[in-house]
Order: structure tokens, then C-alpha cells, then sequence
């Protein structure tokens, strides 16, 4: 047992002879937990989770032997947990309102009962390595969770539990170790969160994140295991942008940290995904979701803890075979958590005043994203995207820069198209996607093998608007020619009829791969016909008066993904326009 020497804020120097640097330590009369994060002889310096207010030197302080862990096993999906995995619907029936501190909950209720059925041809004699399936249980109508040895357990297996109902605390399995000793399993274990998650080796990811967004999927592609980043400033969506992936992804387990962001968003979060309908089981959303809720109010070390809680909630349902997507918002608020508790403690400041290990711990991470085989011989995948909200919108900013050189996947939003109602306000002159080579090849074989020929066609269709705008913006449309006027047509059609997309409406909140190949090469064609009718005379007012071109922008809200025949069933009427013109034009039976 120690003793309080200095509080400072969140900061609380201790006397702790022996404490191990990342222990937990329980400290004064209310019991306030946290972590060392410093030591100097007898004396270490501990971050604690909650507010110090009232704590004062000279009162308690005591080791608790552990690092800040989180309890792993069924129960998980469909709660809702704060910074340091306390369950906050059991927090609001024992405090109310407000936290109360020092308030201590399980994260897994400990009294409901679970049926669990043994892994077959699992017995006794068996040798055992960390990872390995013991057993199954139906955690949600949806999801089944495989019960796994701890990563650091081996052994011999002396005793497994026959098909039953089990509590999280009961004992299921007895492994005699190595060394001889005994070891209990439980249909939970607990794992540090600041530790990766072993597994056997990393996969070669190639199978796209599907969003049902189209600037997304088909333009700025993330591959499932792989690392994405969300910047824009206030107003520009990245929270709807966050929650339709949640909601539409082909991820199985889907997990969102609010990190630090406004109460009313993360109440709008809290209130509506428990109520949104899984769009691929038909049942509720929450039986493959998690929520970890940081408000910006809570407390700051929390806020740093609570982005660790979650990749190491990630890295568990992957090591069950699973493929997992978590969003974290916003990566720029758990920064400045990293600022503040920096500035505490004395250490240099650098860039803005973040400390000079931004860098590494933003890299750090991202890098346990991946798509992995896993110690039992499964696959599973952790993708994870992270928001950031740079100042002002300001790319240049530190958590920005660096992040936008360690992830390979970048949606930049725009305030400007925010501004201008054109959502999801991704800009396609600032995003980039590293994995787009590797979505090719899946696209090629499940879509359309044209795929990336035509995305090509159309990024340098809308490169070219842009510089066209420029020209506009100073000399005004009439410098412009015939073919630069009708570039600037077919890039407007690619932004309202492709790139454009509601979260809002019912048809097209969602687009299947397949309808939004359709949608591009429909508009691609009606380019590159009106394109051909240029040359031969066409006067291109005539072109730009077709009514064909405004059906063009509606036909993503009249076809739902599950109507792609029927919506190429335009390309007909495209041809048919634009022969009648040929014919006009005294040149019959061009293309077909």
C-alpha cells in the first residue's frame, strides 16, 4: 500500500515502491483507477481515468497487479460501454445520470446464462495452444461466439464442460500448463489493451470493403483488414459518412468508439443504431454492433483509453474468424487527450503542441488493422476507419499529415460541397486509395471486368472539369469549345447521377456493387455518344437540351440494387436518342 504525493489535474504522482510501468493502481477514499505511466525510483506517476477533484496527498494509493484490460467472451455484441469498458446501462441503474466515481461494473453480466457446446472432437489429452476453439455460443441470433484459449495459455487439456448453460464466470475447461500448473478457463478472458493481439500471419487482403456508397466502393476502394482515414471540418458529414458504413458494410461485427466527440452526436448515435434493422438479416442492427460512448465532457485519459478498448474488442472477434470493421471518431480528439495528459507531464511539445510521439502512436494504431490468419487456423479481418477533424479544415495539421501518411485509403471531405448539398461531400481531388490495384481484380471477376478502365475514364473526366471550372471562373463559359462544354456535362452527370447519394433516401442509401458499375458505364456511354455526335456537327446545345440527360441524374432513385436489369434497360433509350440524332445529322448507323 502507498500513498498520494502530488495531484495535477488527471495526474496523480504516488509512492509505490515495486509498481510495474502500465499497472493499474487504485487510488484515495473514492477508489479512482489508473495506469502508471511513469516511474522515478520509489515515486511513479499515474494518469487516472476519472476526475481527481477532492483526491488529496496523503491518501491511498494500491497496485491492482494488471495492466488496463478488458473482460473478452460472449455478452459483448449489443452493448454499449464507455472509455474503460464499464457497460453504461448498468452504470445509469447504479448511479443515474452521471458516472458516479469510482464506480466499478463487469462489463459481462455475470448472472445470464449461456449455452455452451463443446468443439467437437475436443478431449481431454488434448494439446492445446493459445487461440484454439474450445467450444461455441449462440451469443445473438446472428452471431455465433467461438470460445477461445487465452493467447497466452498452452497446455494439456484435463477437463472440458459437456453441452450446458454456463454463467461467464464459470469454469469450463482445466488446462495443465508447461510448468505443471493448473490453469481454470472461462467462457471469458481479459487482455491488455495496449498489447496487439497475436495471431499466425497476415493475409494478402483482397476482398473490398463493401459500403453501398458509390464515391466510396467504386472511386476510393478499402479492402476488408485494411486502414482508411475520414478528415473534413465541422459540418461536412464525416458522422453520416461513419454511420452508413457502420450500417451498410459487409463486415460482420461492426464497432463504434465515439472518441471524444459532442454528447448530442453520440446520443443521436446511442439512440437511433439501437433501433436500425440489419439491412442483411432483417433483424436488429445492435446484435452485430458495439458501442464504446466518449463524450468530449468525460474524462480526458478515458477518452486516450477508449480507442484501445475498441481495436482490442476488434482483434477479438476477428481472432474468432470474423471480419470486423471499427470507426473510430474522431482520431484528432483522442490527440488531443494524448496533448493534454503530455502537457502534464512536463514533455516537450512540438508541432501545435502535440508531443513528439504523435506520429508513432497514430502508426501504432492504424497498424493493427489487417486480415490475418488467425492462431486457430481461421480467417478474420480488422479494418479499421478513423475519423479526423483538422481545425478549420485544415489538412495540413498535424493529426492530418501524419495520418494521411500511414493509412492507404483517404476520404477527404469538402466543406465547399457540403455547402453546396452535394453528400457524401467526399472531394475526388483530394482522396486517394492505395488498394485500388487489389480491388480490381474483384471487381473484375464478381462485377465487370471494365471496372477499372472506366473509373480511370471517369477520375480523369472529372480532373478535367476541374481545370475547365478554373478557365470558366476567369474568362467565363464563352472561351470555352464544344467538346470542353460537353466534358463539363459528362462531369456533372458523373456528380449527380453517380457520385451523389443520400443517406436519406430509402433507394439509395445503399448501392450494390453491380448497380453502381451500372449507373457509371450508363453515363460513361452517354459521354462518349454525345462525344461522337460532336464530330460529325452536332451543335452541342442541341446535345446538352436532351431529356435523356436529366432522366440520367434520376436513375440512381428510380432502381433499387435489386432492379439492375431493369435499369439497363436505359442503355436502349441512350442509343435510341442518340441515333435519332446521327440520322438528323445525315450520318445513319454509327455504333451500337
Amino acid at each position: 500500500m502507498g500513498r498520494i504525493i502530488e495531484v495535477n489535474g488527471p495526474i496523480a504522482t504516488v509512492h509505490l515502491p515495486g509498481v510495474l510501468n502500465g499497472e493499474q493502481v487504485r487510488i484515495g477514499k473514492l477508489g479512482l483507477v489508473g495506469e502508471v505511466i511513469a516511474r522515478s525510483g520509489e515515486e511513479a506517476v499515474v494518469q487516472v481515468y476519472e476526475s481527481t477533484e477532492s483526491v488529496r496527498p496523503g491518501e491511498s494509493a494500491e497496485p491492482l497487479g494488471h495492466p488496463l484490460a478488458v473482460e473478452l467472451g460472449p455478452g459483448l455484441l449489443g452493448n454499449i460501454y464507455d472509455g474503460v469498458q464499464r457497460p453504461l446501462a448498468a452504470t445509469y441503474e447504479a448511479s443515474g445520470d452521471q458516472i458516479a466515481r469510482g464506480l466499478s461494473l463487469a462489463p459481462l453480466d455475470r448472472a445470464r446464462r449461456w449455452s455452451f457446446t463443446p468443439e467437437p472432437g475436443m478431449a481431454p489429452g488434448a494439446r492445446l495452444d493459445g487461440g484454439e476453439i474450445l467450444g461455441r455460443v449462440p451469443e445473438t441470433k446472428t452471431i455465433e461466439h467461438r470460445v477461445l484459449v487465452p493467447p497466452d495459455g498452452r497446455g494439456e487439456l484435463i477437463e472440458l464442460a459437456p453441452n450446458g448453460e454456463y454463467a461467464v464466470e464459470d469454469v469450463i475447461a482445466r488446462l495443465r500448463e508447461p510448468s505443471g500448473a493448473v490453469r481454470e478457463l472461462r467462457l471469458y478472458h481479459r487482455w491488455p489493451v495496449r498489447t496487439a493481439r497475436p495471431y499466425r500471419r497476415r493475409d494478402h487482403a483482397t476482398s473490398p470493403l463493401i459500403t453501398g456508397q458509390r464515391i466510396l466502393d467504386t472511386f476510393f476502394p478499402l479492402l476488408k483488414g485494411g486502414k482508411a482515414a475520414v478528415p473534413g471540418p465541422f459540418g461536412a458529414g464525416k458522422t453520416v459518412v461513419q454511420q452508413q458504413i457502420a450500417r451498410w458494410s459487409n463486415a460482420e461485427i461492426v464497432i463504434y468508439v465515439g472518441c471524444g466527440e459532442r454528447g448530442n452526436e453520440l446520443v443521436e448515435i446511442l439512440e437511433t443504431f439501437p433501433e436500425l434493422t440489419d439491412p442483411y438479416t432483417g433483424r436488429l442492427l445492435m446484435e452485430r454492433t458495439m458501442l464504446v460512448a466518449n463524450t468530449s465532457n468525460m474524462p480526458v485519459v478515458a477518452r486516450e483509453a477508449s480507442i484501445y478498448v475498441g481495436v482490442t474488442l476488434a482483434e477479438y472477434y476477428r481472432d474468432q474468424g470474423y471480419d470486423v470493421v471499427m470507426v473510430a471518431d474522431s482520431t484528432s480528439r483522442w490527440a488531443e487527450a494524448l496533448r493534454e495528459v503530455a502537457g502534464r507531464l512536463g514533455q516537450m511539445p512540438v508541432e501545435e503542441g502535440y508531443p513528439a510521439y504523435l506520429a508513432s502512436r497514430l502508426a501504432a494504431f492504424y497498424e493493427r488493422a489487417g486480415r490475418v490468419e488467425t492462431l486457430a487456423g481461421l480467417h478474420g479481418s480488422a479494418t479499421l476507419i478513423g475519423a479526423v477533424s483538422p481545425p478549420g479544415g485544415d489538412f495540413s495539421e498535424p493529426v492530418t499529415s501524419h495520418t494521411k501518411e500511414i493509412v492507404q485509403t483517404f476520404w477527404a471531405l469538402s466543406k465547399e460541397l457540403a455547402d453546396a448539398r452535394h453528400y457524401p461531400a467526399v472531394d475526388w481531388t483530394d482522396s486517394f486509395s492505395g488498394y485500388a490495384g487489389q480491388a480490381a481484380t474483384w471487381w473484375a471477376e464478381n462485377v465487370d471486368p471494365r471496372w477499372a478502365a472506366r473509373r480511370a475514364e471517369a477520375l480523369a473526366l472529372l480532373a478535367q472539369a476541374d481545370e475547365l471550372a478554373r478557365i470558366v471562373n476567369l474568362v467565363g463559359p464563352e472561351a470555352l469549345s464544344s467538346a470542353q462544354r460537353w466534358a463539363l456535362e459528362g462531369a456533372a452527370l458523373i456528380r449527380e447521377g453517380v457520385l451523389q447519394q443520400s443517406a436519406f433516401e430509402e433507394v439509395d442509401s445503399f448501392c450494390s456493387p453491380q448497380k453502381q458499375f451500372m449507373l457509371l458505364d450508363l453515363v460513361l456511354e452517354l459521354h462518349g455518344r454525345g462525344g461522337e455526335l460532336l464530330g460529325i456537327g452536332v451543335p452541342v446545345q442541341e446535345l446538352l437540351a436532351l431529356p435523356v440527360l436529366a432522366r440520367a441524374r434520376r436513375l440512381k432513385t428510380l432502381y433499387a440494387s435489386n432492379q439492375v436489369d431493369e435499369l439497363s434497360g436505359f442503355r436502349g433509350e441512350i442509343r435510341e436518342t442518340f441515333e435519332r440524332l446521327r440520322t438528323e445529322y445525315g450520318k445513319p448507323g454509327g455504333g451500337t
